[in-house]
């Protein structure tokens, strides 16, 4: 007997629901962090996945888990890599600003 593979995705909410995804930056933050997301793991050298892939993979994916993305297990910011051009680390900076503040929020409103 065969297992069909499920993707999670399907099951998986963008959107955490008002007021709380409005409250952390609605659409303009889940541009931000799809953006650097992509920038961080996609190397100017060239990747095996494409920069839109890796902001696709980012996209579907709701604010919360979004700012998990760029923090460390203690909330601390990841440190960026040497690669991303001043343009895409100044994304990647505020990125972490509102990743830090986000993780902080929600953890105050209890969700996660």
């Amino acid at each position: 007997m065969t297992i069909d593979r499920v993707n999670a995705a399907k099951f998986t909410s963008r959107s955490l629901g008002e007021p709380h995804d409005s409250d952390f930056g609605g659409e303009e933050a889940h541009q931000l962090f799809n953006a650097a997301h992509a920038d961080i793991c996609c190397p100017p050298m060239g990747h095996r996945i494409s920069w839109s892939d890796c902001y696709g993979g980012a996209d579907m994916l709701p604010l919360t888990l979004k700012a998990d993305l760029f923090l460390e297990f203690n909330g601390e910011p990841r440190p960026l890599p040497g690669h991303l051009t001043e343009k895409q680390h100044d994304r990647a900076l505020r990125a972490q600003r509102l990743a830090t503040r986000i993780r902080r929020e929600a953890h105050r409103r209890n969700i996660h």
